[in-house]
Formats: structure tokens, sequence, C-alpha cells
């Protein structure tokens, strides 16, 4: 790791607030498709779907049973995959930074919490798809994806007892994924909005891991950090909006390397500090 590098974590490590921003990208190290790649084409009768029109309320208005048969088959994906040294190195920097750490991630695939992140301080953004609620929302909760609901194959239709497990277990009508979909917006109840954007109000360190930067709330999080004097470090294989804002700012870097390989070295370089510190 470059010296500069080193020494700006060092110096968020020894004092700074630490958020962490993550989407498809750490993902993908575990081997589930990004959602924009071409793996989740569908077909509906004779017209076949991209990602971003099967992942609306529009199309689960229309074609309810259709777009759960979809999100059944990506949860199969998620459920056989596991997390990555990447999110290994996260959880051992929250247990080490402790209350001066916020995860942010873009990802609905739950592996963040399975590798053990807090939910207290890991806001799923875009919600969470091992999750449902109440599509009427007769009450504003969230819960588990019941039991009986495994993974599908493309062509294998809902039984009797899946589709009773997809209804609202309040008032029995339809439960939806917990999901934010392309034609929604963000609010804190679901989606911790304005917990995400009061995160970065105090970061010192924002770290930015497998992400492009296409959805709105992680680039406001991002320019906050930049507009208040933040450092920024871009983690990716790829050059993207959030290695430009970095290295625009003058004080941020962009390592390109995937960050399954990056993360446990930064970890390396907190607990150097912390335990000089201790």
């Amino acid at each position: 790791m470059e010296k500069q590098i080193a020494h700006a974590l060092r110096k968020a490590a020894a004092r700074g607030h630490i958020t962490v921003l993550t989407g498809a990208g750490i993902s993908a190290e575990s081997g589930i498709p990004t959602f924009r790649g071409p793996e989740g084409y569908w077909t509906i009768g004779s017209s076949q779907y991209q990602p971003q029109e099967m992942a609306t309320w529009k199309m689960f208005s229309r074609h309810p049973e259709q777009v759960w048969k979809w999100y059944l088959y990506r949860m199969d994906t998620c459920r056989k995959a596991d997390p990555n040294p990447g999110h290994s190195a996260l959880v051992q920097m929250q247990n080490l930074l402790k209350g001066r750490y916020i995860l942010i991630t873009q990802n609905v695939d739950g592996l963040h919490l399975r590798a053990g992140s807090d939910p207290e301080t890991t806001y799923q953004i875009h919600g969470n798809i091992f999750f449902t609620r109440c599509v009427a929302e007769c009450r504003r909760k969230i819960y588990p994806l019941a039991k009986e609901l495994t993974g599908k194959k493309m062509d294998d239709a809902l039984s009797e007892e899946e589709t009773a497990a997809l209804r609202c277990p309040d008032c029995g009508g339809w439960a939806r994924p917990h999901v934010l979909w392309f034609d929604e917006t963000y609010n804190e109840h679901y989606f911790r909005f304005h917990s995400a954007m009061a995160a970065a109000v105090k970061t010192d360190l924002l770290i930015v891991a497998g992400t492009a930067g296409a959805t709105n709330l992680p680039n406001q999080v991002a320019r906050e950090v930049a507009s208040h004097g933040g450092v920024i470090v871009n983690i990716d294989i790829e050059p993207n909006v959030f290695s430009k804002l970095a290295m625009a700012t003058g004080r941020g870097f962009f390592i390109q390397q995937p960050s399954a390989s990056v993360l446990p070295e930064v970890v390396a370089v907190f607990r150097e500090v912390l335990d000089k510190k201790a």
C-alpha cells in the first residue's frame, strides 16, 4: 500500500469517523452477478425484460407472481454465495472502530449481515431480498422471508404453498420484496436515507468499495464528504465517478484492485494504529 494512503488511513483510525460504502462489486467477488449484467433477463410470455424493468413497482403491479419468481431465482444465487475476505474485513473494521464506523451498502444479498456486520450500523439503503413487507402497508413492518420459500429455477411455477407464503401475515394481501425498486424513492423508515446523510456529515474518511455510482444516495454521501474536507478512498477494478471525485479533491485516492484483497490490508493498518493506542 502506498505511503500516502497508509498515512491517511492511520490518521482516520486514530481519531476520525469512518464510513464504508459498498456496491455490487464486493458481492461479485463472491460469485453474485452484478445487477446490471446480462444474467438477469427474464421472459414473460413472448417478451423479455431487463432487471431495470423487473425491479419496479410498475412490473409488480402487473405481474406480481412473475416478479416474485424472478426474485426467488435471484435469492437462490445469493444463498449459494459465501461472504468473501472483503466482507470479513469490514466486520473486523466494525469491531475495531466501534462507535466511529458506519457501513452503507447498496447490496440486497444479505452477505454483509451473514459475515457478521451489525444490523444497527449497517444501513441497507436498497433493502434486503431475504425480507418482505406488505404491499398495502397495512403495517409498516419488515418480515423475514418465509421459510417455505426456496430458490427457483427460471421455469419453475409457484406452488400453492409458496403463493400463500408470499402473502402479508397481517392482512392477507400481497407481500413484496423489501427492496428499493427503480421507480421508487429513498426514505428513512425503510432505507435509512437520513441516517446515511447524517453519517456522511460527520465522516472523516469514506471508503468506497465496488460501486460505480449509478444511484443517487451514494453520490450524495460522497459529495457531502468531499464538501466538508473528508478523505475519499475508492477501491474498484475500474475507474468510476467516485475515483474521479476522490482524485479531484486533491486529498483522495483510487486503488484499482479488488476490494477482497485491499480491505484486509486497510484493516491491518487500522489495527496497527489502535494496538499502539491501547
